[in-house]
C-alpha cells in the first residue's frame, strides 16, 4: 500500500503526534509498504516528506503548538492527483485548513479508491480546551463523514472524541518500538543512592513544581538516600530551580537540560523510580512506554485518566500530583520497599509489551482493510 500520513505540525518537531506517526510509518516501511509524510513546513530527509503548509504558533490544551495557514486546494488536487494514494491516515483534531483539505481534495480526486482514516488523540486540561474542540467538531462534520474509520489512543480519548466530534473510535494505543528501549546499558549509582527522574516539558501540567514539593515533604533520611534528575526544558525553568533552592534540595536535585532521543533510553534506565506527576491534559502516555520499556526501576504516573490507560490497576504506581503529602507517602513507599519495586518492575516490563508497534501495527493494518469498521 501506499500510506500518506497526515499532520497539521511539522514532522520536525519532537512531539507525541510526531512520535506516534513516526514509529507507526517505520513499522509500515518495514511491513513493505511505502509511507509518506503529509504536512507543515519540514526540512528532515530521512523519510519521505511533503511540505505543504506553513503555520504559526498558538497556545492550546496546556502546549504550544502551531496550526497551518490557508493551503490552496488546487495545488493539494494537484497533488493528490499525481501520488494516488491507497490509504490517506490523518491526526485529529486536524485543521480545516490544511488536514480538512487535504481530505475532502482526496474524496474529490479518487472518490471511494482512497481509504481515510483519522486517530484522535486528545483530552482536554480544561473548560476552555474542550469547549474549543467541541466547536472544531461541529464545524468539521462534513468533512468527518468523508472518512471511512477512526481509533482513538485511549479509551478515555475515545470517549472524548464521541462527545466532542460525535464519532467512535476504535481504541487502538500509541505505540513504540520496545527494541529501542531495551539496550539500553547504564552504571549503578555506587554510593547508595537512589536515582528518581522526570523527563517532560517545563510547564505547569507535566507537573514539575508539584515533584519539588513532593520531594521536599519527605523525610529527610529518604530525601537524604536520593540522586534526582530533572530533564527537559520550558518557561517554568527558573521557577523550579528557585523552587529547589527555597526548599534547600540543591544537593538532591540536578537539572539536566534538554535530553536527545538517543540519549532517552539511558536516562530512563537509569531511575530506580522515574515520575512523571502530570496533572491533565494527557490523551495518553508514550513517556511512560518510554521508561517501562527501557527498564526504568517503577514507573510512577499522575493519575490523570489518560496516564491510567496505561499505568493501570494498581495503586502504587499512580498519584495526585497536587495533594502533597500523598506524593510524598508514594514516593517514600517506592523508596524504602525494595521488594514492591522489584514486583511493580515485573509487572510494568510485562505489560508494556502491548505496547509495542509490532503488536499495535497490526491493529493499525486491520483498520487500513476496507472491511474495518
Amino acid at each position: 500500500m501506499k500510506i500518506a500520513m497526515v499532520l497539521d505540525d511539522s514532522i520536525d518537531r519532537p512531539d507525541g503526534v510526531q512520535q506516534y506517526v513516526l514509529t507507526l510509518g517505520a513499522f509500515l516501511e518495514r511491513a513493505g509498504h511505502e509511507v509518506h509524510y503529509v504536512c507543515s513546513d519540514a526540512s528532515r530527509e530521512d523519510v519521505t516528506v511533503h511540505s505543504l503548509a506553513r503555520n504559526v504558533g498558538v497556545t492550546f490544551n496546556g502546549n504550544g503548538l502551531r496550526i497551518p495557514l490557508p493551503t490552496s486546494r488546487a495545488v493539494l488536487r494537484d497533488f493528490l492527483e499525481r501520488e494516488r494514494y491507497d490509504v490517506i491516515h490523518v491526526q485529529i483534531p486536524h485543521s480545516p485548513l490544511f488536514a480538512s483539505r487535504v481530505v475532502d481534495e482526496a474524496r474529490r480526486v479518487q472518490a471511494r479508491t482512497v481509504r481515510i482514516v483519522g486517530t484522535f488523540h486528545i483530552l482536554p486540561d480544561g473548560v476552555v480546551s474542550e469547549y474549543g474542540t467541541r466547536l472544531l467538531g461541529r464545524w468539521q462534520q462534513r468533512n468527518l463523514r468523508r472518512f471511512d474509520a477512526f481509533c482513538a489512543v485511549s479509551a478515555p480519548a475515545a470517549e472524548f472524541a464521541a462527545r466532542a466530534f460525535g464519532i467512535a473510535a476504535r481504541v487502538i494505543p500509541c505505540s513504540i518500538d520496545t527494541s529501542v528501549f531495551a539496550d539500553a546499558r547504564v552504571e549503578p549509582l555506587t554510593d547508595g543512592r537512589l536515582r528518581v527522574a522526570f523527563l517532560g516539558r517545563l510547564v505547569e501540567r507535566k507537573g514539575v513544581l508539584e515533584l519539588i514539593d513532593a520531594l521536599a515533604a519527605l523525610p529527610g533520611d529518604v530525601r537524604d538516600r536520593l540522586d534526582v534528575r530533572i530533564g527537559g526544558k520550558g518557561p517554568l525553568l527558573d521557577d523550579a530551580q528557585a523552587a529547589v533552592a527555597a526548599r534547600a534540595l540543591t544537593d538532591v536535585v540536578t537539572f539536566d537540560g534538554f535530553v536527545a532521543e538517543e540519549d532517552k533510553p539511558g536516562f530512563y534506565a537509569a531511575a530506580d523510580v522515574a515520575v512523571f506527576p502530570a496533572t491533565g491534559g494527557e490523551s495518553f502516555g508514550i513517556v511512560l512506554i518510554e521508561a517501562m520499556a527501557s527498564g526504568a526501576g517503577v514507573v510512577l504516573g499522575g493519575a490523570n485518566p489518560g496516564y491510567l490507560s496505561v499505568l493501570g490497576d494498581r495503586p502504587e504506581v499512580s498519584v495526585e500530583p497536587a495533594d502533597t503529602t500523598a506524593f510524598a507517602a508514594a514516593l517514600e513507599r517506592l523508596i524504602r520497599d525494595e521488594s514492591l519495586r522489584a514486583d511493580l518492575h515485573a509487572e510494568q516490563a510485562e505489560r508494556v509489551q502491548q505496547f509495542d508497534v509490532a503488536v499495535v501495527g497490526e491493529q493499525i493494518l486491520e483498520l487500513y482493510a476496507p472491511s474495518a469498521p
